[in-house]
């Protein structure tokens, strides 16, 4: 077991990694993309530039203390760590690396489970921080690929239910993509393809808005009752619809043709509530309706439920919306808007 305390106590090691906001998740997670992969499913998402900020600290030798904000602080001996709770994946990532003797400060520029992706951006800034740490001696550090898949992989043991891949991805390699699902089990886990390149991001932003629903969300609930319908073979043509609608959304957004992304988007949602409705509470059917109003797309983050909503539409139209959710957003406390710059970059490791 590898002691960090020395090593950081000379040079402290920190990393970042972007959240992100999303259409088309759940078709990353196999119970889906494999039945499904003669309709080419794929996921979009957009990298935000509100990172998740990791820094490895000298602690005690034997111990490991990890602090998040919004989370009580744990320390727990190296060798013997839980990975349950709201802070086992972070635990569990430290003893894969077989490490003590660290502190892991978190820090987190998105509200506390807002379903932006920010426990998988944790994970991937972490596996970052510790590829840097321990690199060196022969030992190189870990491609971004690399990171991915190992962040993903203990998520989802961690976890006991199948995970999608889209949160890790856009955490590592920020823009604006589209993630294709492969169809054998030999194929790449996935494909990138860039929807927008940076030059378009200035633009792309004009025409988006993001608001925090001051109710965290739980993830897990509505997965689980996507997966336990589709394994049934309940409402499993809906899902066929989803992957063609995200195909839609897609191809209109590689052109920038914001009506026809917002038309697709919608089908999209109005498809998940069919099968869900709890994706949206009372504010979030408050805002989707008055971003319909307005002729603009809204959707919920990751599986709703609580958490983030953003909406694409027309920059005229963006902006007479934005003054309508602020009033609907002020009716609960926290509920905020945030700020919707695209992050260019995804993981940085200092």
């Amino acid at each position: 077991m590898k002691v960090l305390k020395n090593l950081l106590e000379s040079r402290p090691v920190k990393a970042s990694a972007a959240c992100r906001i999303d259409c088309g998740g759940t078709l990353d997670i196999k119970t889906f993309y494999y039945p499904l992969h003669h309709l080419s499913p794929c996921t979009f998402n957009i990298a935000l530039d509100m990172k998740t900020r990791v820094r490895l600290l000298p602690y005690r030798s034997g111990q490991i203390k990890v602090s998040s904000r919004g989370f009580r602080t744990e320390v727990h001996p190296a060798d013997n760590a839980p990975f349950s709770g709201l802070l086992g994946l972070i635990f569990a990532i430290a003893t894969y690396f077989r490490v003590n003797g660290v502190h892991i400060e978190i820090v987190s520029e998105s509200p506390p489970r807002s379903a932006l992706g920010g426990s998988s951006t944790a994970a991937v800034a972490l596996i970052g921080a510790l590829s840097k740490a321990l690199s060196g001696d022969g030992t190189p550090r870990m491609s971004t690929k690399q990171i991915v898949l190992l962040a993903h992989a203990i998520e989802e043991a961690v976890a006991g239910i199948s995970c999608g891949l889209q949160d890790q991805l856009a955490a590592a390699y920020g823009g604006v993509h589209a993630w294709y699902w492969p169809g054998e089990p030999a194929d790449s886990p996935f494909r990138r393809t860039e929807v927008l390149a940076k030059e378009d991001y200035a633009t792309l932003e004009t025409h988006l808005l993001l608001a925090y629903c001051g109710v965290p969300h739980e993830s897990q609930d509505i997965n689980s009752k996507w997966i336990d319908q589709f394994v049934r073979g309940k409402a499993r043509h809906l899902w066929s619809e989803i992957v063609s609608c995200t195909n839609e959304f897609v191809q209109a957004m590689t052109v920038k043709d914001w009506g026809a992304a917002v038309r697709a988007m919608n089908k999209e949602v109005e498809i998940r509530r069919k099968m869900t409705p709890e994706v949206f509470d009372e504010m979030g059917v408050a805002l989707f309706d008055k971003a319909l109003a307005y002729d603009c797309g809204a959707r919920f983050t990751g599986s709703g439920g609580g958490g983030c909503m953003w909406a694409l539409g027309g920059a005229e139209d963006i902006g007479k919306l934005r003054p309508a959710w602020t009033d609907i957003l002020s009716q609960r406390e926290d509920a905020k808007l945030l700020d919707a710059a695209v992050d260019p970059k995804g993981l940085e490791v200092a």
